[in-house]
Formats: C-alpha cells, structure tokens, sequence
C-alpha cells in the first residue's frame, strides 16, 4: 500500500515487554495472526498480563504450556481461556461494559500495549476498528504504544471507530478471513418456542436490544409479522439481516440514532460482514455510550433480550458462573434491563431454555454456592421459557416462586413446589 509503512509481527511484537498489561481485541475481530506470533515468544517474555472481553479463535496464549510467560485478566470469560481463568493462569474482573472504557482512560488499569484488528486506511489515512469499536476504541486512545493488524477482510463501519494510521507504533499486514459464529445453526424447536413467546411480548415500534446466542436469533425469526423495528443493541449477528431486507426494521421510531442500527460490535458470517461494510445504515459506537441506560431510556418500548445460567425462585439471575466455576461475564446485561425497565412502554425480558443439557433445572431454589448475581432480583421483569412467561414485577417472593415455578420443566415442577411450601409454608396469598 501507497505511504504507509508496515512491518513484520515478529518485529511488532518487540514493542511488548514482560511485566506489562497488554490490552487485545476481541470477538470476531481478535487478532489471531498476530497473537499466534506472540505465542513464540513464551520463553523470553514473563508475566504478561492480556485483558480482553470475549474473544474467538484458538488461544495457545492460554495452555498451560505458557503459564508464567502470559496471565489472562478477563472482563468476559469466553471457551477458549475459560480453562485458564479458572486457574492459577487467569482471573476475571466482574464490570459493566460500559464502564470498561473510563478503567483504561482513568488509569485505573493503565495499557502497556493494545493489540488491535482494523481496515485498510482509507484516502484519509484513516483505519476503523471495524465489526468491534466496544472498548477497543478506549483501549487504543490510552494505551501507550499500539500494534495493528491490517487486514483487506476488516469491514470499514460507520461510527467512532476510526483511528489514523499514524496512532499506531507498528503495523502488520495481514490478509486473513475474520471469524465466523453463526448461532441460527444452534436454534432448536426450544429456542423457537421461546422466541415465539417473546415476539408476542414485542409491540410495533419497539427497539431491541438482543443478547448473545441462539434465543436472540431465534426472537428475530418470529418477529417477521411486525412493523417498524428498531435496534439499539451492545451486538448483533447474521439473525438481523432477513429483518433488514424484509423492512420489518427500519428504525424509524427510536429516539437516539433514528434511522439506523445502533451497536458497539457484530459477530456473524461473512454474510453479515459484507452487509455493514462501507454501510452507513449501521453505526459503531463505545461500549459506554451504546450502553449508557441513560440513552437506551430515551428509546420508547425498549425491549432487552437476554439470558442466563440459572435463575433462582426469587429471580436472582447468574448469567457469569457456575458456582464459582467462572463461565462467561456481567457484560452488558444489567446496562440494558436497567434502560429498557426506565424506557416509557419498555420491557426487560430474562429469556432462558427450562433445562440445563444434562437435564438439571435451571429455575432453582437457590443459586449454586458462589455464584454471581449480574441482575438483581429487583431488576428482573420478564422470565421466558419454552413453557411460557413469568411476570415477576411488583410480585412479593412467594408470587415470583409460583410464577417460576409454572414455566419451569414439568419434570421439576413438584420439587419446586416442595421448596416453595418449605419457604413459605401455608402463607395466605395477597391479592394477584
């Protein structure tokens, strides 16, 4: 390319020295190429910590093999370090997303180094941190050196995702495929079920916010009879498209954005990726300002989608643990169930299959020992599974019990109700 100097990884990566914080790109747009170079270097580097949110792809970083050379510090715990974090090689920082961004910017976690995937540069010289702006953006603007990978495939969004060429200390180029999910694959007849419960729950005009997974996907097939939809989400993937084209979404109604689908990052196929290159119907923004409940607010009938591990009978939600076996993340749940329960005609919907892969329920009398509670039972509104939903707002504890109990597996139905009269016993009910 015309002007502008790259160099190799191996030489990039000399930038990186040991007992320094080194921020790295996540989701689809983790650089792999560059992380799988500093995989090499195990044996001259020592306590580097990485902190990221999810990110895709293999991860030697996180063998066990590399323990002492790197320690991941996690905001989003995804497959590929789970292993690590849940060891000696790794921890999880418990955080709102979008207060990631002002940990970087305070100094509160000062970055040594970012490591982030982008565009070409334009005529400008202007890269864009493509289909994941979320913390990125505040990552490069504290950290004090960065290394880019450029790469051809990294679609160039529309938003505040643009970094010039001249903020990074180096550039590798790189011509590779971003990482594709494709969580339609993963619908069942139980994700439709639930997903045709809650399109019954959405009114015309309402914005969406849609979590991670096959139920959000699944929400988006059973919405094709509405009108005039909005997204004002922390991500989406390939689920969207068909609502697109079908002119079910036009986001003509919201508040903030109008006209365009608001996001921090995408995740998908390369479906998706060519549809919001160069595509200004879609708009980028920092995890802290996509998700501020004080501007998801201003959006009438907000409907935020999401999901969780296991809820208990008063609707305590664990959406990160399992115990205190570390799973996933806070994320940007709270940020949202929060902003769509303030939204005038908004509505916080906890969507959740009935039943854990082995069988377990996952409407519980208690949670695990050492679970997280990421929304609190105060917050919850709306609990849907494929047996039907659960209103608990406003409801005292023995009323949220029985309704959770109604739309909990047959099969563990009557345990619940043993737990419920061992709480509550022969309590009078108040009126419904």
């Amino acid at each position: 390319m015309k002007n502008y100097s790259f160099t190799s990884a191996s030489n990039a990566l000399d930038l990186i020295e040991s007992n320094q914080r080194v921020f790295v790109h996540g989701s689809a747009a983790t650089p792999t190429f560059i992380l799988e170079e500093l995989a090499k270097r195990k044996e001259t580097l020592s306590n580097v910590e990485l902190v990221s949110i999810s990110t895709f792809g293999p991860m030697p970083l996180a063998d066990e093999d590399y323990a002492g050379s790197f320690f991941f510090n996690s905001f989003f715990v995804s497959s590929n370090i789970r292993a690590a974090v849940n060891t000696e090689r790794g921890d999880y920082i418990p955080l709102f997303l979008s207060e990631i961004g002002q940990l970087f910017r305070k100094k509160i976690m000062p970055l040594d180094v970012a490591i982030v995937h982008v565009s070409e540069p334009d005529a400008h010289g202007f890269c864009s941190l493509g289909v994941s702006v979320n913390i990125a953006k505040a990552a490069v603007e504290s950290a004090k050196k960065v290394i880019a990978q450029v790469n051809p495939n990294m679609p160039r969004t529309h938003g505040d995702g643009h970094i010039h060429f001249s903020k990074f200390n180096a550039a590798v180029y790189t011509d590779q495929a971003l990482h594709e999910i494709n969580y339609l694959e993963k619908v069942t007849n139980v994700e439709r079920q639930i997903g045709i419960y809650i399109s019954e729950l959405i009114e015309d005009r309402s914005t969406l916010q849609l979590g991670v997974g096959a139920i959000p996907d699944a929400v988006l097939a059973a919405l094709k009879n509405h009108k005039d939809l909005g997204v004002h989400t922390e991500m989406f993937s390939n689920g969207i498209l068909d609502l697109l084209e079908s002119g079910t979404i036009t986001n003509a109604y919201k508040k903030k954005h109008k006209g365009k689908v608001l996001t921090s990052f995408a995740a998908g196929t390369k479906r998706l990726y060519d549809t919001i290159h160069d595509n200004p119907l879609f708009t980028f923004q920092e995890a802290e300002y996509a998700n501020d409940s004080a501007i998801i607010r201003k959006n009438p009938k907000m409907v935020a989608i999401n999901s969780c591990l296991e809820i208990d009978l008063t609707g305590q939600v664990c959406a990160d643990s399992i115990g205190s076996y570390q799973y996933s993340g806070v994320g940007g749940q709270m940020d949202f169930m929060r902003g769509a329960a303030l939204s005038e005609g908004g509505k916080p919907i906890l969507a959740l299959r009935s039943t854990k892969r082995n069988g377990e329920s996952k409407i519980v009398p208690f949670l695990k020992e050492g679970a997280g509670v990421v929304t609190t039972r105060a917050h919850v509104h709306y609990v849907v599974t494929e047996f039907g939903v659960a209103y608990l707002y406003g409801k005292n504890l023995r009323q949220r019990a029985e309704a959770l109990r109604d739309i909990a597996h047959p099969d563990h139905r009557e345990n619940l109700e043993k737990a419920i009269f061992e709480r509550f016993g022969r309590k009078l009910k108040t009126v419904s």
